[in-house]
């Protein structure tokens, strides 16, 4: 099996990522760093990398986005198996070795499994909760767990290279929502998507609420993208972010345009929500991390909403320059 990653901004973290890579039991195969241009040293650490493992190969990624990144770094690869592995992640060393049993067990092309979201004190942490909560990510058992089985998605895959070969890869037109476009593509075309509960994998998230933000709304502008072009594959969860942020909104500005506070009920009763859910769900952290969680879930279901209702999707790079 091969392991592809594509980076960007990844100086701190991506030596950390690839020791969790080459440390699987039983070894781990070629592995594809595709480095998108950067603001930090993502780019000499991967050299450096690649400078004591014959088998890490660094290819650029000039057009920056995720989808041709993996694309750049899967054609560098030839083996049965790809392994898709982000640049924040960790990797449990049991990763590939369930993966490959779940594989011949089930003949699914895809199979993959939780993201467990870690973070340090503070705003990190809340939203590492935010992250793993139903409050914050819906019925998404690959954000929390569940039964093994089918499923619509599950977080980053272990892939049949058969597969990805049968729909084209990873669609260079999304910015963000590719690993769900895909998924819907593999399961468009017959094929299976496998959730494996037991393949664990240490997410590290964003560490401020401006960061959050922009991930989440970039998440909504997008999925509202992919959800236009394959408008079968829509799920409630999806649509339950932009009707709060269209409700709470509509309801606060008639209530001061009627001057009846009683039409500030669905925008308290949100607060209250988000307030009482959010300490809830991180009774288990410093106080510290507790008293953020509420803020977290707000800023990812308010970017979430904002970007799917008013998102405008950034037209792909121009690869014939």
């Amino acid at each position: 099996m091969a392991f592809v990653l594509a980076v960007r901004n990844e100086e701190a973290d991506l030596a950390a990522t690839v020791e969790s890579i080459r440390a699987q039991v039983g070894g781990a195969g070629p592995l594809a760093i595709a480095v998108a241009p950067s603001d930090d040293d993502t780019w000499v650490v991967a050299q450096a990398l690649a400078a004591t493992d014959p088998q890490i190969a660094v290819v650029s990624n000039p057009e920056g986005w995720v989808s041709h990144g993996l694309n750049r770094a899967i054609a560098a690869t030839d083996e049965e198996f790809v392994v898709r592995v982000d640049g924040h992640c960790t990797l449990p060393p049991d990763y590939t070795s369930l993966a490959l049993e779940a594989l011949d067990r089930t003949n699914a092309d895809v199979v993959g499994g939780v993201q467990s979201a870690v973070g340090g004190p503070g705003t990190q942490e809340a939203v590492a909760v935010a992250m793993s909560s139903r409050l914050g990510v819906g019925n998404s058992r690959f954000h929390y767990g569940g039964a093994e089985g089918p499923s619509d998605t599950v977080y980053l895959g272990v892939f049949r290279r058969s597969g990805l070969e049968r729909v084209g890869g990873f669609d260079e037109t999304l910015l963000r929502n590719q690993d769900y476009e895909l998924n819907w593509r593999i399961r468009d075309t017959g094929g299976t998507v496998w959730f494996v509960p037991s393949m664990v994998v240490t997410y590290r998230p964003r560490p401020s609420f401006g960061a959050l933000a922009s991930q989440y709304r970039q998440y909504g502008t997008w999925k509202r993208e992919m959800l236009r072009r394959h408008p079968r594959s829509t799920k409630l969860r999806q649509l339950v972010a932009p009707v709060m942020v269209l409700g709470v909104t509509a309801t606060a500005a008639f209530a001061l345009w009627a001057e009846d506070v009683r039409w500030l009920v669905p925008a308290a009763g949100y607060a209250v929500a988000v307030t009482v859910g959010g300490l809830n769900a991180g009774r288990s952290t410093s106080m510290k991390s507790r008293v953020r969680v509420p803020a977290a879930l707000a800023v990812m279901h308010w970017a979430w909403g904002l970007g799917f209702l008013f998102g405008r999707p950034t037209p792909p790079p121009d690869t014939t320059a």
